[in-house]
């Protein structure tokens, strides 16, 4: 870069953005691979200095919306394992990347969120657009990173470089805590644009040097191997495994820990939904643990188990493993906060299962499964077995048009290997007990962090750019909610199938016992399932993104098979939230009763 110039000697508006591409330009060194900016005036030269370093690899979008933004640079960090980012002006601007903040937060998510504040002289004067910005994401961020008060161009190229790198860290994790999102809170001093002269003599200064963004938010921590722990393989246990919430860089390795620790202990693998660990033949993952546990018999019992990552969402499962008690053993993967709800778990390895079985003495590998250890998992296969046969029996034929069928069917008619996201409430719930856990394997995401339903398309946009293709299957109200997602169609690089399930409202309210009798004084439907009268169709159109609606369910297939050729495009199947809520039931009452016969 040669001698660095005085920046004294610079016009301020050329000083901003000097100072803003020092900082990008060591962001985008240390792993950003992504960023989305938000209008407005005061982050005008992060804005034009993403720009300018966009010739290095940064992948640069724009978005109105700055909640829809932060749920794109989520889903697209969890999906790729590298870094996104947002840009935002000074105000309540900042304020609206609070829920993705919340996600990135509780579901360990690396996220960067630079917002452009007014200096400090500025602030508490009631100087318009400034507000206590500051400490609006204090709360979900693993370190809020803060400018020069006077305003970043007063800052050193060494301070810039070590604020960013400090971001970084902090994103990733390699600073000693959990991976998550990170607030840099920019001031900014007046003139803000730099001139046309200005502009040109930076870009020829800053003309690509180097390679782009690094493959992953940041480099790996060395990680100290746990010390081995005292569950036992050749007694009998069972292997949980939550919502894979590693990166992806690690999955290779999870999986080669995971099939070591099942062939040495012979232990049955409840796989959750979300654990992208279903449908792989050699690990013969029991799905229908929600329904086999309805009234689960003590054949089932045990008195070990290894979890993987959070809790399934099944409560059944849960009341399952308390009364299991035992030894439990937790590992979790780069998380070290408390995954134990149930507070169950003797002990948490945060490593990483890979790291966990690497600490094992290599004795411990030389046996082989006991023949107790066998039984109890072909005990449990069985059972499974019969669920899975309940299943194909009743919702597989006819074809019908109802959410557990479609669960099923999906799970069996999405090609192998095409990355599904599912949304919060119903669709994840219907995919852990529903689906075919020996359909075609996939990688499946769920952001379960917080749950929520904001930023469910934004998010979906966001995991297919980064995979290059996805399918999201929703409800209406989660679509809703983040209709401002549809203004990704013109950048979006991937392809997106959106399945949506318009069943008029929070279906998943039916599924709680706060529907009163007709007549009984409280109205449920203003209430909780809050139906909205938007046509989906209409909306769609407005955002020209091609709509179908599944007007015969047998013709499921040919109606995907269209959805998957298109870009971005809608397949929407209505159905009945009242009657899909009493089919769920019986289908447990179902499940229950046929296991009660086969253990008498």
């Amino acid at each position: 870069m040669g001698a660095e110039p005085n920046h004294a000697e610079q016009p301020l508006a050329a000083a901003n953005l000097r100072a803003a591409l020092v900082l990008l330009d060591r962001l985008i060194e240390g792993g950003l691979a992504a960023l989305v900016v938000c209008p407005g005036s005061r982050s005008a030269p992060l804005a034009q200095a993403a720009a300018l370093l966009e010739a290095r690899g940064l992948r640069l979008l724009t978005a109105l919306d700055e909640r829809s933004a932060g749920f794109w640079a989520l889903g697209y960090s969890r999906a790729s394992g590298r870094l996104g980012g947002v840009v935002t002006t000074s105000g309540t601007a900042v304020a609206n990347l609070l829920p993705a903040a919340v996600e990135a937060d509780m579901g360990g998510v690396p996220l960067l969120l630079l917002s452009a504040d007014r200096p400090a002289r500025l602030k508490g004067c009631g100087a318009n657009q400034t507000v206590n910005q500051e400490h609006f994401l204090k709360g979900a961020v693993r370190w809020l990173g803060e400018g020069d008060p006077d305003g970043l161009a007063r800052m050193a190229d060494q301070h810039l470089q070590q604020l960013a790198q400090r971001a970084i860290d902090a994103a990733a994790g390699t600073d000693g805590g959990p991976a998550g999102p990170v607030h840099l809170n920019l001031p900014f001093d007046e003139p803000l644009h730099s001139d046309a002269q200005q502009w040109q003599a930076l870009q020829q200064q800053w003309s690509p040097l180097r390679p782009g963004p690094a493959p992953s938010a940041g480099t790996t921590a060395a990680i100290e191997p746990s010390g081995p722990t005292d569950l036992d393989p050749d007694r009998p246990g069972v292997v949980v495994a939550g919502p894979w919430r590693g990166r992806p860089q690690q999955w290779s390795a999870h999986q080669r820990a995971l099939r070591q620790w099942l062939g040495r202990s012979g232990w049955p693998l409840l796989a959750d939904g979300l654990s992208g660990l279903r449908g792989q033949a050699d690990l013969q993952a029991i799905g229908g643990y929600d329904l086999v546990l309805a009234q689960p018999p003590r054949q089932l019992q045990t008195g070990q188990v290894l979890r993987l990552g959070p809790l399934p969402a099944s409560r059944r499962l849960q009341d399952w493993l308390v009364a299991c008690g035992g030894r439990q053993v937790l590992v979790s993967e780069g998380e070290p906060r408390r995954l134990d709800p149930l507070g169950t778990a003797a002990a948490q390895v945060p490593h990483g299962l890979a790291a966990w079985c690497g600490a094992q003495p290599q004795v411990l590998w030389q046996g082989q499964p006991s023949a107790t250890s066998l039984a109890l998992r072909q005990v449990w296969q069985q059972a499974d077995q019969g669920v899975q046969q309940l299943l194909d029996q009743q919702l597989l034929a006819p074809a019908a048009a109802n959410e557990p069928a479609l669960a099923r069917q999906l799970s069996r008619l999405l090609p192998a290997g095409l990355p599904l996201v599912l949304a919060n409430s119903s669709p994840v719930r219907d995919w852990e007990s529903f689906a075919d856990p020996n359909g075609p394997a996939r990688p499946v995401l769920g952001f379960r962090g917080a749950s929520g339903i904001d930023g469910t398309l934004s998010l979906a946009c966001g995991v297919a750019e980064a995979l290059g293709q996805a399918v999201l299957l929703t409800g209406d109200l989660a679509l809703l909610h983040d209709s401002n997602g549809w203004l990704w169609r013109p950048q979006l690089r991937g392809r997106l199938a959106v399945v949506l399930i318009n069943n008029g409202g929070g279906g998943i309210f039916e599924q709680l016992p706060i529907r009163h009798p007709a007549g009984a004084g409280m109205d449920f439907e203003r209430l909780f399932a809050m139906p909205q009268p938007v046509d989906g169709a209409l909306l769609c159109a407005a955002h020209g993104v091609p709509h179908r609606h599944l007007e015969q369910p047998e013709a499921l297939q040919a109606s995907l098979e269209w959805l998957l050729q298109q870009p971005l495009a809608v397949l929407e199947i209505s159905t009945d939230r009242s009657a899909d809520a009493e089919r769920r039931r019986r289908l447990r009452t179902m499940a229950a009763a046929q296991l009660g016969e086969r253990w008498v």
